[in-house]
């Protein structure tokens, strides 16, 4: 039963490859913490499969059984990792750089998916990441699991639309399909509909998280940066930032539609229990994230993911310190900061106009 005590959130996870072990780091810190209750998660890839693997944990185990599944899960995750043929490079290794830039197989598969289509680079359609979450995941339990709403988001290939799933439909094919890269795998098909990575359409959705009215706390854990101070300059550098900013987008959207209704909320009184005004959060430390290189996503050499899972955990840890006291009362992540140099709505006057008639 939910301790009434408890102060409850809504988790939205992001997708991006090994870097998810900084998510891991962050749900491991959370799950610890006895004064929260993670009502619900919404993630993408990467992100709905910590999400998948902790609500399997949560509903055999508790909060002790999630920790334990989802350390389990990136454990068997790096341990399959030693047979791929993408490692890094020795150079890379002697240097302790994390990236695969340098890496020739790495370079090599890059270039071939550039040219092959998947179906025919892979006809067979094997993905071993799919046994494994099969293996490690009991789908049965998750969509059981009454402890935690879990919602799923792939990409509709044929709309170009988010798709959402949730309990009890969710499978290792839903999760397959919120990561399936396109020029790696061929699309996933559900239902006699094709799907591709929910990276494109919601990284993660936070639609479905709004409207659920058990919980106004949504907690937005990013890792992927918003913002780099280093212009790019190589074209590794330019696709890396094309691609960032690509998975960054439908984020950013549903985030400024929350802002307008913050904003219309405010503006014109409107009653809170038709319109409902989201207190929004933010786990991200976006200095450290912009140091790793996109290729490090495919580096899960369990040292280097030893390492974001340590630096998630002191992310949730510095942010449960600066905001828990501003669960339930107020936002601690400013919309109108991230936006303001877009438009407002002609309803809503700005602050400097306000100013200006009362002169």
């Amino acid at each position: 039963m939910p301790n009434n005590d408890c102060k409850r959130i809504d988790l939205a996870l992001q997708g991006g490859g090994s870097h998810g072990a900084l998510t891991w780091g962050v749900l491991d810190r959370l799950l610890e913490d006895e004064r929260l209750e993670i009502d619900g998660v919404s993630g993408t890839s990467a992100g709905a499969m910590n999400a998948v693997v902790m609500a399997s944990g949560l509903h055999t185990g508790g909060r002790e059984g999630a920790r334990e599944a989802l350390y389990t899960f990136w454990k068997a995750v790096s341990d399959a990792a030693r047979f791929s043929p993408i490692q890094r490079s020795f150079w890379d290794r002697l240097m302790g750089n994390d990236s695969l830039d340098y890496s020739p197989s790495y370079l090599f598969f890059e270039n071939l998916t550039q040219l092959v289509p998947p179906t025919k680079l892979n006809p067979l359609k094997v993905n071993p990441l799919r046994d494994l979450v099969l293996e490690q995941v009991d789908f049965d339990l998750v969509n059981a699991c009454r402890k935690m709403k879990v919602f799923v988001t792939a990409t509709n290939v044929r709309t170009g639309r988010a798709k959402i799933f949730r309990q009890p439909e969710l499978s290792v094919d839903t999760v397959m399909a919120s990561a399936c890269l396109p020029f790696m795998f061929p699309a996933v098909e559900i239902g006699g509909e094709a799907y591709w990575d929910g990276g494109y359409s919601g990284n993660p959705a936070l639609y479905p998280l709004v409207d659920d009215q058990g919980c106004r706390d949504l907690v937005v854990v990013q890792v992927n940066p918003l913002v780099r101070q280093k212009l790019p300059e190589s074209s590794r550098e330019i696709l890396d930032r094309i691609n960032e900013i690509t998975f960054n987008s439908s984020l950013i959207k549903e985030l400024r539609s929350i802002q307008l209704l913050h904003q219309l909320i405010d503006a014109e009184g409107l009653e809170l229990e038709s319109y409902r005004s989201m207190r929004l959060h933010l786990i991200h430390a976006e200095q450290e994230v912009e140091k790793l290189s996109a290729s490090s996503k495919m580096n899960a050499e369990w040292g280097f993911v030893s390492r974001l899972h340590a630096q998630g955990r002191a992310w949730a840890e510095r942010w449960l310190n600066t905001h828990f006291d501003a669960l339930g009362n107020h936002s601690t992540f400013d919309l109108d900061v991230l936006f303001e140099d877009t438009f407002r709505p002609v309803a809503i006057p700005d602050e400097s106009s306000e100013k200006d008639a009362r002169k």
